[in-house]
């Protein structure tokens, strides 16, 4: 009460204090704010254009080719022979390139996700199938750039700084883009990641082929062209693969707050778990009110339905289940999410 006029004052903390109060009593209501009740405050929502820069996906699978390439690179140059009898390095250094350049595929998400232990699984599956995809590839490739040398040759010839001879070897690389979206789809678990890693992997090694030998030209030195070029390879195969991957997705969480603020989940599973457990399709970490599995998102045909263990809000308004609708906004703890369909837009 207010000495000097008499009137009764309810503060915040008074309000606080009172929910808690009924919280603690059993009372249901007080999660959900009545009448005159003060709400907290919404976290604030990123929009898409925003949030991390390194959490978009075409930005990490870059990054993750670049780093596979040159690393085989450094590797095989130092025994890599351009005039003379041919070392393990001229042998090596495609086929361990698109190994590695898988590996890194395979656990980026993992890494940026910051679940070691599934990048460190997909690393291994990537390593195995990279392997052997690597040499069988390579050999394809091999097939298909010899051919269009010998249909080169019988139209009068080509030299280095032939445009027919830089199409024939971006040609010939797509077979290495298909690899790598083969090995991410796969170890991904699902067939659209499959299909969305091959169309991207196809457009970004073909333009890394086509400007292989133009940057040779440029650069004077074989090492040295060979290390931009492959890196170019590399990076290019991952940017496109990340673009066509996000361009063709139909439903997805945009992570709009949280630590995870700008990372996107394509919703490819019939069933995505999320909650605070590292085996969970969404890890929430950092944040103690999040359950070891708080919530799952269930494919119902057209449907995307939201079934809660935990305390989370739709649209401000705490659920259980309900069917999501492009554009929804859930709020899990510190985390906020934007729903996106395209399939019912």
């Amino acid at each position: 009460m207010d000495n000097e006029t008499g009137k009764i004052r309810i503060t915040n903390d008074d309000l606080e204090l009172a929910a808690q109060s009924r919280h603690a009593a059993g009372d249901s209501s007080a999660e959900t704010p009545g009448y005159g009740s003060v709400a907290p405050e919404p976290a604030l929502l990123l929009e898409e254009s925003k949030g991390n820069f390194f959490l978009k996906g075409w930005v990490y699978l870059g990054l993750a080719g670049f780093v596979g390439a040159i690393a085989a690179w450094a590797i095989c140059e130092p025994r890599f022979v351009d005039d003379g009898p041919q070392l393990w390095g001229n042998y090596l250094l495609i086929p361990l390139m698109l190994t590695l350049m898988c590996v890194g595929f395979g656990s980026a998400e993992g890494i940026v996700e910051r679940t070691p232990k599934r990048a460190v699984l997909r690393g291994l599956a990537s390593l195995g199938l990279g392997m052997v995809l690597g040499f069988v590839f390579n050999f394809i490739a091999n097939l298909i750039f010899n051919v269009g040398l010998a249909i080169l040759s019988g139209m009068g010839g080509f030299t280095s700084r032939s445009p027919g001879l830089w199409i024939t070897r971006g040609i010939g690389w797509m077979g290495f883009g298909v690899a790598g979206g083969l090995v991410y789809g796969l170890v991904g678990q699902s067939g659209k990641k499959c299909a969305y890693g091959i169309v991207g992997g196809i457009l970004g090694a073909g333009l890394g082929g086509v400007l292989f030998d133009p940057i040779a030209l440029l650069a004077g030195s074989a090492a040295l062209s060979r290390a931009i070029g492959m890196a170019l390879f590399g990076a290019a195969t991952g940017v496109a693969m990340g673009l066509v991957e996000s361009a063709l997705k139909d439903r997805w969480l945009y992570v709009s707050s949280g630590p995870l603020a700008g990372k996107q989940f394509i919703l490819y599973k019939p069933i995505t778990t999320i909650g605070s457990d590292q085996s969970c399709d969404i890890y929430l970490f950092k944040d103690a009110t999040v359950m070891s599995r708080h919530a799952v998102i269930e494919m119902q045909g057209p449907r995307a339905v939201l079934r809660a263990a935990g305390a989370l809000t739709v649209k401000g308004r705490p659920v259980r289940e309900t069917v999501l609708l492009s554009g929804d906004v859930i709020q899990l703890g510190r985390y906020g999410f934007l729903y996106k369909d395209r399939t019912r837009a």
